[in-house]
């Protein structure tokens, strides 16, 4: 798995690793994890920079009915993977 480095906008930096990623309506989007073991906590992320923007802006997802949607493509792209809410 890929492991990226998160700064946020207090300074603070968070390691999480990638387990899957999707691009949905011109989105991207990912599934991430803090560990690489099978029992970590996941959070879902998304990509909220302009397309002017140089790099991706990541932010966790927190409107339920889009992280519903976005959580049912992951689970079909990963059908070996138990995504618990």
């Amino acid at each position: 798995m890929e492991k990226l480095t998160f700064a946020g906008k207090d300074g603070d930096v968070m390691e999480l690793y990638v387990v899957e990623q999707t691009r949905i309506a011109g989105v991207n989007y990912l599934l991430t994890a803090d560990s690489e073991d099978e029992d970590g906590e996941c959070l879902m992320l998304k990509d909220v920079a302009s397309e002017q923007e140089p790099e991706s802006i990541y932010e966790i997802m927190e409107d339920e009915r889009e992280l519903n949607g976005v959580l049912a493509v992951f689970e079909q792209l990963l059908d070996d993977v138990v995504i618990q809410k």
